[in-house]
C-alpha cells in the first residue's frame, strides 16, 4: 500500500521506550548493534513504518524496493542522499537497494549480510489468483532459497502473514485455528505461511499476522475515508460484521519484536488490537474525525458484490487498480474478521495502544493535508 508516510519522527521516542526490556537482553550481546535488517517492501504502508520503528532500535536497515519506486520518505528517515541506485550512511541509517522480490539474483545480493530479514514484499490487489500465488508465496520462496545461500537470516526470517489466512470469524481467530481463508489473497498467504515454516528447522522463522492495518500513509482504507467526505456512510444490510485492526505504528512494533524476542521463532502471532470495530464503525469514527454527520445509504450485499466485479472488470481492461474490488467485497461481506491477540501480549509483551479514534484522526489528517481526500 503505497504512500508518503512521515509519521517516523513521532515514534522514535515510543521505540526506544518499549525496546528498553527485551531490547536490553536481546541486543547486548557483543556485534548485536552491527546487526542489519533487510526490509522487502520496504516502500509500502507497512514497510515504512518498519524501517522507522528498527531505526528506532538503532537497527541499520536495507531497504529492497522496486525501480522507479519512491524512495525519498526513507531517505528522510535518515537524513541521507541517493547515490546511484543505492543509498550509503553511517550505522545506524537506511540503505536503499534496487530489485524486485521475484529475482533470485537480486535477492541473493540483497540478503549478503543481513542476520535479520523482514519479508513485506507481496501484492494486495490482483485480478486473478496466480499473480496472488505467485508474488505472494513465490516470493517467500525465493527469499528463503537466498537466505540460505548467502549464510542471512540467522537471527530471524520474519515474514508478514495475514489475518486472512485463517479466515473469517465473528469469534476471533486464534494462532492454532486451521487455516481457511475465503479468497485468493488469504490462499496465498497461508501458502507463504506453509513455506516458511517448513524452513523453520533451517531459518528461525517467526510470522506475523496483522488484521486492517490503519493508519497515515494507508491506501487500503482511503476508500471509505472518501466516501465519508461526501457525507455518507455506507450500511451494509444483514447483521453487523465485527472487524478487528491495528495502527500502523503499533503493527510496525510488533514486527520489531518479532525479530528479535527469543520466544518469536518457530510461532506466529495475531499482532491487533484488543478493541473492535465494524465497517460502519470505522466509517461513523471517519466522520467524527472530519467533523461531518453524515447520511447512511443501505447497501445489499448483491449491489456491493455487482460493483466490486465491475470495478475488476475496468482494472482488467485499463490496468488502472480501482479502490473497490471483489477481494475488498469478500473482506466486506464476510461475517467478521476477529483475531484474539492474547498470546503476542503473553510471550511477547505487545500491547497494541493506539485507540481508533487517534489512528482514524492522524489518517485523516494525513489525508487532508496530501489532497487525498
Amino acid at each position: 500500500m503505497p504512500g508518503t508516510g512521515g509519521v517516523c519522527p513521532a515514534r522514535a521516542a515510543r521505540a526506544a521506550a518499549a525496546a528498553q526490556g527485551t531490547l536490553a537482553k536481546t541486543q547486548s550481546r557483543p556485534g548485536d548493534r552491527r546487526m542489519t535488517a533487510l526490509v522487502t517492501g520496504a516502500g509500502g504502508f507497512l514497510g515504512r513504518a518498519l524501517v522507522c520503528a528498527l531505526r528506532g532500535r538503532g537497527i541499520p536497515v536495507r531497504a529492497l524496493l522496486r525501480e522507479g519506486s519512491d524512495a525519498s520518505p526513507l531517505l528522510l528517515m535518515s537524513g541521507t542522499a541517493v547515490r546511484g541506485s543505492a543509498v550509503s550512511t553511517e550505522a545506524p541509517g537506511v540503505e536503499v537497494v534496487r530489485g524486485d522480490a521475484m529475482d533470485p539474483s537480486a535477492l541473493r545480493t540483497a540478503v549478503a549480510g543481513c542476520e535479520l530479514v523482514y519479508h513485506l514484499a507481496g501484492v494486495r490487489r490482483a485480478t486473478n489468483r496466480d499473480e496472488f500465488m505467485s508474488v505472494n508465496a513465490g516470493s517467500t520462496r525465493l527469499l528463503l532459497e537466498a537466505c540460505l545461500a548467502a549464510g542471512a537470516g540467522h537471527q530471524r526470517f520474519v515474514l508478514a502473514g495475514s489475518l486472512a489466512a485463517v479466515g473469517p470469524s465473528r469469534e476471533g481467530k486464534r494462532e492454532n485455528d486451521p487455516f481457511a481463508p475465503a479468497e485468493w489473497y488469504g490462499e496465498s498467504k497461508a501458502e507463504a505461511e506453509r513455506l516458511a515454516l517448513s524452513y523453520a528447522d533451517r531459518l528461525p522463522v517467526a510470522i506475523g499476522r496483522p488484521p486492517r492495518i490503519m493508519g497515515p500513509g494507508d491506501r487500503e482504507n482511503l476508500f471509505f475515508f472518501r466516501i465519508v467526505k461526501r457525507g455518507v456512510v455506507l450500511r451494509i444490510l444483514g447483521p453487523e460484521r465485527p472487524l478487528s485492526w491495528v495502527d500502523v505504528d503499533d503493527c510496525a512494533e510488533g514486527f520489531a519484536l518479532l525479530g528479535e524476542h527469543p520466544a518469536a521463532a518457530g510461532e506466529a502471532f495475531f499482532l491487533a488490537s484488543k478493541d473492535r470495530t465494524s465497517v460502519e464503525g470505522l466509517q461513523r469514527e471517519v466522520a467524527r474525525a472530519l467533523g461531518i454527520t453524515p447520511r447512511a445509504i443501505p447497501v445489499p450485499p448483491t449491489l456491493l458484490s455487482g460493483l466490486a466485479a465491475a470495478a475488476d472488470m475496468v482494472t482488467r481492461a485499463t490496468g488502472h487498480k480501482l479502490p473497490l474490488n471483489r477481494k475488498l467485497a469478500r473482506q466486506v461481506l464476510a461475517p467478521g474478521w476477529t483475531c484474539v491477540p492474547d498470546k503476542a501480549e503473553r510471550l511477547l509483551g505487545f500491547t497494541a495502544r493506539t485507540s481508533l479514534p487517534d489512528s482514524v484522526a492522524r489518517s485523516a489528517r494525513f489525508y487532508l493535508d496530501r489532497g487525498w481526500l
